[in-house]
């Protein structure tokens, strides 16, 4: 829940600060990416293409640290928590970058931010890859979303429906949360990636030492 809500936040900020694309819904940035075709504008079309591309990149850097599941595996395996450190060292560079365009950011910075944060949440979605659970996710949850319905017209119980509707609720708050953030207090924003990235990294280590 806690990684939704970064990635709820960085997909506000992406969408609000930095071009109009987002930083993990790559189905919507391909969706852009055809009506930039469609409609002839090639800034949508580099913006909505660089997105991808970071996000794709990221996913294989974090495929490479984290690796896939393994029979037994603990409940957090070590490589998850190498990922995500890697993910928060990207961020890192990511609110350095914010805070020093912060008031008069380019369009070629406004890109390269966009970029380098689609690249950390490709991260993280490799990372969660790991744990080797089908269906869970911490960027791509419309298929979250479609089990949780199903769910809902099977007349499942609460028990059930419950993680995957506090897994889109944590989306939903975290965007609702960017989109506030960016645009009242824009350089305080980042704070929203890096605190919650660094508790999550901090309680994967408390949990391997139990």
């Amino acid at each position: 829940m806690v990684l939704t809500f970064v990635t709820g936040s960085a997909d506000a900020m992406g969408f609000l600060a930095l071009g109009g694309a987002f930083s993990s819904v790559m189905t919507g940035n391909m969706v852009l990416f055809g009506l930039s075709a469609g409609r002839a504008d090639a800034e949508l079309a580099v913006t909505s293409g660089c997105a991808i591309l970071g996000f794709v990149s990221g996913v294989l850097v974090g495929a490479r640290i984290a690796g896939v599941a393994r029979s037994g595996d603990p409940v957090w395996p070590r490589q998850v928590t190498w990922a995500l450190l890697v993910e928060l060292v990207v961020f890192g560079g990511y609110v350095v970058a914010w805070e020093l365009t912060s008031g008069d950011r380019s369009s070629a910075a406004q890109l390269a931010l966009l970029v380098v944060s689609a690249t950390a949440l490709g991260i993280q979605s490799s990372a969660i890859q790991r744990f080797g659970v089908s269906g869970l996710s911490s960027t791509y949850l419309t298929g979250t979303l479609t089990s949780l319905i199903g769910d809902v017209a099977a007349r499942s119980g609460w028990p059930a429906l419950r993680p995957r509707a506090q897994v889109l609720l944590a989306l939903m708050t975290g965007a609702g949360v960017g989109a506030v953030v960016t645009a009242w207090q824009p350089r305080l924003a980042p704070g929203l990636l890096l605190l919650p990235l660094a508790a999550v990294i901090a309680g994967s280590v408390r949990l391997r030492h139990r």
